[in-house]
């Protein structure tokens, strides 16, 4: 019951944040948003589409960071794993 009432404590916060959110960005700006995402996941895809075909570790690497030029920050669109 007290993890009930904390949670239903924190749904107005919650829903304020979503609010602030929602007024901080245009539709024209949570589109691009949204293209930007899609895009990013695409060059992601494609790296490791790159990965199962046997191309070397490398070129998938070149491959990514040319996919995600200008697209997100850092050179492999705001993700790098650890080898």
């Amino acid at each position: 019951m007290k993890k009930l009432l904390t949670a239903l404590a924190l749904v107005p916060t919650l829903l304020a944040g979503a609010l602030a959110h929602a007024q901080a960005h245009s539709d024209k700006e949570t589109k691009a948003d949204v293209e930007r995402h899609r895009a990013m996941a695409a060059a992601h895809e494609a790296a490791a589409k790159c990965l199962e075909s046997g191309k070397g570790h490398d070129q998938c690497q070149k491959d990514l960071q040319a996919a995600c030029k200008n697209l997100a920050i850092g050179k492999y669109c705001g993700m790098k794993h650890a080898h």
